[in-house]
């Protein structure tokens, strides 16, 4: 389950390693984004939304797990390991946002213009505090902040020629990881907020609109450093999973926290109160066009190990023939 995790580009950076007593995640550093990413704070928020999908998947089947988030300095790639503890009542509201992971997808369409309501957006940004960061939902004059620094953060990684390599690399892959083309509007949006440029059109029809209705929150914490990037990631499915379940329509848009100086600008927006890690659109989806596919998944093989969990076959030995 915690495979359904979004992930930046759909690089699924993350390894699960399952020990007879504990499970390991564990950073996969050839998925990450060395151009755009170099620190790995995108990669980091993808294992911790896998971490929170796994969380949430062993309490709706009743376990009761501990979590060591960051437990080795010497291993700085192994991200969290959870350890089994009592075997209980399955937890209710895990069984329902599980029940929302296989549906979840990103739709980078342009939204209805139909407006959430205020318990929804409230509901959400309860989740999020529960992981530890917050959600700030932007105001008006805010909102037009945050699309001048989307515009420029735009603007600087397609001058960047490694940044565009970059993206091209995981566009149209093929081979469960990376964006397919049928997942990318074919023509760009008109939004007060742009979106992400991949570089080339996709195949993905979109109805006329321009997201009047739409929110945008900012996730944001206490510290910038590998722990509270990991909580961010748990933030981020809980509030996924969340809006999925109170059918709200969520698109990350990461450009603007990959570019120095348009982070910078997003932290002015909370006051340099916390430290941004990740921008979301909130709104209805547009009810009268089906949603895009999927996004696809490696095989369960390549991203968990279960090797360690295995056990060893023993041999009887063959008694000695009598004389």
């Amino acid at each position: 389950m915690a495979g359904h995790a979004p992930s930046v580009h759909n690089t699924q950076p993350w390894r699960w390693t399952v020990h007879p007593d504990r499970l390991e995640l564990s950073a996969v550093r050839d998925r990450q984004l060395a151009a755009t990413d170099p620190e790995g704070r995108l990669l980091t928020i993808s294992c911790g939304a896998a971490l929170h999908h796994a969380r949430t998947a062993l309490a709706a089947d009743g376990w009761d797990c501990t979590v060591r988030r960051l437990p080795d300095p010497d291993r700085p790639d192994l991200l969290a390991v959870l350890v089994a503890g009592e075997h209980r009542a399955p937890d209710e509201a895990a069984v329902r946002l599980v029940q929302t992971m296989s549906v979840r997808h990103t739709d980078r369409r342009p939204l209805s213009d139909e407006v959430l309501s205020e318990d929804v957006l409230k509901t959400i940004s309860e989740a999020v505090r529960a992981e530890g960061p917050h959600l700030h939902v932007l105001t008006g004059e805010q909102v037009y902040d945050l699309a001048s620094a989307a515009d420029r953060a735009g603007t600087a990684e397609r001058e960047d020629p490694a940044a565009q390599e970059e993206l091209a690399y995981w566009i149209g892959r093929g081979d469960g990881l990376g964006v397919p083309a049928h997942l990318l509007p074919e023509v760009q949006p008109a939004t007060t907020v742009p979106g992400r440029d991949f570089g080339q059109p996709g195949t993905l029809p979109i109805a006329p609109g321009h997201d009047r209705a739409a929110f945008y929150g900012l996730f944001y914490g206490d510290g910038d450093e590998p722990l509270w990037w990991l909580r961010a990631g748990e933030a981020l499915s809980a509030a996924w999973l969340t809006a999925t379940r109170l059918g709200a329509s969520v698109l990350p848009l990461s450009a603007v926290v990959e570019v120095t100086a348009t982070r910078a600008a997003l932290r002015r927006l909370v006051a340099e109160l916390g430290w941004p890690y990740l921008v979301i659109r909130l709104g209805v989806a547009d009810p009268e066009h089906a949603g895009p596919p999927h996004t696809p998944r490696l095989p369960i093989p390549q991203t968990v190990d279960t090797t360690p969990a295995t056990p060893t076959p023993t041999t009887t030995p063959t008694p000695p023939r009598s004389a």
